[in-house]
């Protein structure tokens, strides 16, 4: 017997962001697909028409994209199970909504809003679960109502929706490859609408019959749908259907465990991409967002070909998953240090071509967008920025001249004869003929020790007025990037103005 190929599929509303839940949820479908040489589909469900969001459904995929998630079949890309975009299914989930009719497991309803309340209302008081009270469940399926009244309610044009009937009396039991096994009682499962007064199908009713179709083997979605599968194993024995395996993924958690929510912090992926965050740190956190290598393993930077290599259902945990910035903080910077330096220079040089229509470089353009001049400041720099755009913007002395200088630090490091120590060191410099690291520490030791002083009394003035702050790289490295000419401008400068201020 030939084992059918792993499908696995996203399936996101077009309500807006990319929820990081959602990418955890893309990831892992994408990441089981892989392992298992299957496909990943991106399925787009808008059958809530009030709640779409105009170019919400371009923006999730292109989101899932940039972190390196790629559908095999999509509403971009096409396929052959399509539509994938359930608005333009919707003759199909009327076939097999008649089915069910036909079947006696489904039937019309057209209680209205207002009795539909006042009903769960009343069950709330009587301390009971709130269900529909199967007032039209009709006398062929164990009701009251006959034939004739609801054809004449058809007839006259009621609104109605289309409920499913729930059997009485029986468990519904299904094993979760995460969860293990879990049952419900038919008791607590309502009868749910399967079509909506609009025409449009539930989200339950259009989930089911698109997974068959499509061919889905796995189901791999967040624990908030667990409780939905009663309803959908019932549609799948209706139509007698063979369910796909299911896992039910653990909460994100927010530092105090309460649910992962905007309130707390930023949700949406859109949010970390905009601060800067790479799409290989976000896909290496979220991966370990519940997911685990298992014991004996220290690894915690992953690619994206390693987590398709390691990953498994098995090794996701049931717990709640807490969502610590630290750690995504943490694995930015590790794909920082490692980074080919080429592929820095290509994300850096637009950021500075855009923040070079600002502001006036310190050198002519081409030596400071030059990627000799931009290989030596990611050299010095990659250690100490958390996001590639801080090589321009936490680092601008490299490229822009200081505008102010660190008051705070002006004041402690400076003392009466600071100046002329400066000035009489950047004569030193100037008649250097190798401007090296190397070179400029051994005079400025040379310097200050006759004198009875430390390096220190220098180095700290020396880095002011050449950066305008009082923290960086190795001063002498720093020096010698800038390069003679810019160094001895800066320090008659910084002396100039800081000399007004002390």
């Amino acid at each position: 017997m030939v084992a059918q190929k792993v499908r696995t599929r996203f399936a996101p509303s077009p309500t807006g962001y990319l929820h990081v839940g959602g990418l955890r949820t893309a990831l892992y479908n994408y990441l089981f697909a892989k392992k298992m040489g299957g496909d990943f589909i991106i399925r787009i469900e808008d059958t809530d028409q009030s709640r779409k969001v105009e170019d919400a459904q371009k923006n999730l995929i292109k989101t899932l994209e940039w972190a390196g998630i790629i559908a095999d079949e999509s509403p971009e890309h096409g396929g052959n199970f399509g539509p994938y975009v359930q608005s333009e299914r919707l003759d199909i989930y009327d076939k097999y909504c008649k089915l069910l009719l036909e079947d006696h497991h489904a039937y019309y309803c057209f209680a209205t809003h207002e009795e539909l309340d006042e009903n769960r209302q009343l069950q709330i008081k009587q301390g009971l679960q709130p269900k529909y009270n199967r007032k039209w469940l009709p006398e062929e399926m164990g009701g009251s109502i006959p034939p004739s009244v609801i054809q004449k309610k058809l007839d006259e044009g009621e609104p109605y929706v289309i409920r499913m009937k729930v059997p009485d009396y029986i468990s519904v039991w299904f094993e979760d490859i995460i969860r293990g096994p879990v049952e419900f009682d038919s008791a607590t499962i309502d009868d749910q609408v399967l079509m909506k007064s609009d025409g449009f199908p539930t989200y339950h009713f259009a989930s089911v019959i698109d997974d068959h179709l499509m061919g889905f083997t796995h189901i791999i979605r967040g624990e908030e749908w667990l409780s939905s599968m009663p309803k959908h194993l019932l549609l799948y024995e209706f139509f007698g259907w063979e369910a796909p395996k299911v896992a039910h993924l653990p909460l994100l958690l927010n530092p105090d465990r309460s649910k992962l929510s905007k309130r707390q912090g930023d949700v949406a992926v859109e949010d970390y991409v905009r601060k800067g965050y790479s799409a290989e740190a976000i896909i290496n956190f979220v991966a370990m967002l519940g997911w685990n290598e298992g014991e004996g393993s220290e690894q915690e930077v992953y690619s994206m070909t390693q987590l398709i290599d390691k990953f498994s259902l098995e090794r996701v945990g049931k717990a709640g998953a807490v969502f610590n910035v630290d750690k995504l903080n943490w694995l930015e910077k590790q794909y920082i240090k490692n980074r080919p330096t080429e592929k820095l220079v290509a994300v850096i040089k637009p950021i500075l071509l855009a923040e070079l229509e600002k502001r006036e470089p310190l050198m002519p353009l081409e030596m400071i967008t030059s990627e000799t001049y931009l290989e030596k400041v990611i050299e010095l720099m990659r250690e100490r920025v958390g996001f590639e755009h801080e090589f321009v913007t936490f680092s601008s002395y490299f490229f822009f001249e200081p505008e102010a200088y660190d008051e705070e630090s002006v004041k402690k490091r400076w003392a009466t004869d600071t100046n002329d120590l400066l000035r009489d060191f950047a004569s030193i410099l100037g008649s250097l003929v190798e401007f090296s690291a190397e070179n400029i520490e051994a005079h400025l030791k040379e310097f200050v020790a006759p004198k009875g002083m430390k390096a220190a009394v220098l180095i700290h003035p020396l880095r002011i007025v050449a950066s305008g702050v009082s923290f960086g790289p190795s001063l002498y490295h720093l020096l010698e990037v800038l390069g003679k000419e810019t160094v001895l401008r800066r320090i008659q400068v910084g002396l100039e103005k800081i000399s007004s201020s002390v």
